[in-house]
């Protein structure tokens, strides 16, 4: 007889109870009874569908949720516990009615009206670990929310938990903090409350708008931005939000005062670029998003001769209104002067236009543009630097009919671009990167890294690819934060090899289940890359889940023929083994 295939569904499960109910029922049964309907039609109930979650069951004095969004049942969350906190104000501490809560994110297994698995067992584990009135959430949670909501989160340390073989990493949310924030927004709205604004002046620039009336110029006013984004982030006295992060609300309608609550940034530069017969005009514009108040406005004409110079006079101009202590000269100093073959320079934005998402087609596509970039112009280094990053990105995903070759080629370009780089830091962190993948001694490449954000402290690539390397040499929980960092920087950028990243430091860890839900978000944020896949495949293997693991590799072998890698660039022999013999493992349960 076959087997009847289960139904299974990454989610957010939300456990709740009332605090004391047995006493609470033993000095008024009804009056108890009837204030808890109450509370979940007024309060609970409203909130969960608001937050697009749905009511598993009820459990006498509490229930259970599920939310397809993680965001979502932490926004509920805390919107429940703030709405009870002002609810029967006239009774005593001993009479209110108080839920505690637990959130975990897992794989759960799903029947009409009710879902199973240890991820449900976890979740309400947590919340016998909350205070009455409080919310505790698995590391699961706390790694996908990190500081996207704005919250914090106070680590308890490992718990052990009934009926739980290992211990469960716990996190508080302190709500008492949040006594005075304002109500939570629904669910696809700006995050609410806000990140906390950083210690010093902090600046989004949004993707300014292409009026050259070619569509197929929107990568030079992308490429400008990305320029401007990089000499501000060379002055260490500003916090600059990354690129990927702001281009989010490229096309958008714009409300200064929401972008920055969303960014955590005072500063809002908006502009825009107009290319016609070798001339460029660019018109800035620096808003205070706290009041919406315009501060400084300007325009910049000349030649595509004198492109450089303009990027420079206005992150100049911005940094003067800014922050006037800083010199001109720093910023003159640490502006970019990238080539002064403007034909390469366009092969170069045009190349970095076709990086996302990241899947064989596009890396080609880059690579043959960034090498005719290099064949005009042989000494450009973030040409050479991309380029060697692209041959890595070939090599990784098992998309090269001569690994050996790419490889070479990778190397090459890589040493090349570090010749010529100087202090650039996009050029040392990504030639870093490349020579740390192909084999060179991850210790110096960890050191370029270090030096990338030591000249740029705001770099949130840097940051991701330190943590990268730290995982590659063996320092998973060093990895993981080094690369939430770089989640900081650029808070709405492209997370999912981010949080692929994390997955695997999880998993080397031996961490699994946080692993496989780091993981799953991670393939659905970045569908074409095998990485995920590959960790995730490993994962499900070793955690003896081998109908998972099947599927999982049967889809990645519509992205990848190479489902197990010729190599990996583990330094730790043990990580090394444990990600091959997972995967392995998975790849048997596939044939």
């Amino acid at each position: 007889m076959a087997k009847e295939r289960v139904e299974r569904h990454l989610a957010a499960i939300l456990a709740a109870d009332v605090a004391g109910y047995s006493q609470l029922m033993g000095a008024d049964e009804e009056g108890t009874h009837e204030r808890l309907k109450a509370h979940l039609g007024e309060l609970v109930n409203p909130n969960i569908g608001k937050h697009r979650g749905r009511i598993v069951k009820n459990t006498g004095d509490g229930f259970l949720a599920e939310f397809g969004s993680v965001i979502d049942a932490v926004r509920c969350a805390v919107e429940v516990q703030r709405g009870m906190a002002n609810r029967e104000p006239e009774a005593s501490n001993e009479q209110r009615i108080r839920f505690r809560i637990g959130i975990n994110l897992s794989d759960v297994i799903a029947e009409q009206n009710d879902i199973f698995g240890d991820g449900v067992n976890v979740a309400a584990r947590l919340e016998t670990l909350a205070e009455p009135g409080g919310i505790c959430v698995s590391r699961a949670v706390r790694d996908q929310v990190r500081d996207r909501l704005g919250y914090t989160f106070e680590d308890m340390g490992e718990q052990q938990v009934k009926n739980i073989a290992r211990p469960v990493r716990a996190y508080r949310i302190p709500l008492e903090m949040e006594a005075n924030a304002p109500p939570i927004e629904a669910a696809g709205s700006a995050p609410n409350p806000p990140p906390p604004f950083p210690d010093k002046p902090s600046i989004a620039v949004l993707p300014f708008a292409n009026l050259s009336g070619d569509p197929e110029q929107e990568y030079f006013a992308d490429g400008m931005v990305e320029e401007i984004i990089t000499a501000l982030s060379r002055i260490r006295s500003l916090f600059v939000i990354a690129r990927n992060s702001t281009f989010t609300y490229k096309g958008q309608a714009i409300d200064v005062k929401q972008v920055g609550r969303e960014q955590g940034v005072r500063y809002l530069l908006e502009g825009s670029v107009r290319k016609w017969s070798g001339r460029v005009r660019i018109t800035a514009q620096l808003s205070d998003a706290t009041s919406g108040t315009n501060l400084w406005a300007d325009r910049f004409d000349g030649s595509l001769e004198d492109i450089f110079d303009l990027q420079d006079k206005v992150a100049l101009s911005v940094a003067g209104v800014i922050e006037p202590t800083v010199q001109a000269a720093e910023t003159a100093r640490a502006a970019t002067r990238r080539t002064s073959d403007l034909t390469a320079y366009d092969l170069y934005l045009r190349g970095l236009s076709h990086l996302y998402p990241r899947e064989k087609e596009g890396i080609v596509a880059a690579l043959e543009l960034l090498e005719q970039a290099i064949e005009r112009q042989p000494r450009y280094g973030p040409a050479l630097a991309l380029g060697a990053m692209c041959h890595e990105d070939l090599l990784g995903g098992g998309w090269t009919d001569d690994p050996a070759a790419t490889r070479r080629r990778g190397l090459d370009l890589a040493r090349r671009a570090l010749r010529v780089g100087g202090d650039d830091p996009t050029i040392l962190a990504n030639s870093a990167a490349a020579l740390a993948y192909f084999g060179e001694d991850i210790d110096a490449m960890m050191a370029l890294v270090d030096r990338a954000l030591t000249l740029n402290p705001s770099f949130a690539r840097g940051w991701h690819i330190s943590g990268v390397l730290r995982l590659w040499a063996g320092q998973p929980d060093l990895a993981i934060e080094h690369i939430e960092r770089s989640l900081r920087f650029s808070p709405r950028g492209r997370i999912g090899m981010s949080l692929a990243m994390i997955g695997a430091a999880h998993f080397v860890s031996r961490r699994f289940n946080e692993a496989v839900a780091s993981l799953l978000v991670a393939r659905q944020e970045d569908p074409s890359h095998p990485f995920p896949y590959r960790v995730l495949a490993s994962c499900y293997a070793l955690l003896g889940m081998f109908d998972k693991a099947r599927e999982t590799v049967e889809h990645l072998r519509t992205i990848t023929p190479a489902v197990v890698p010729s190599f990996t660039p583990y330094r730790n022999s043990e990580h090394r083994e444990l990600f091959l013999s997972g995967l392995r493992l998975a790849a048997g349960a596939a044939t």
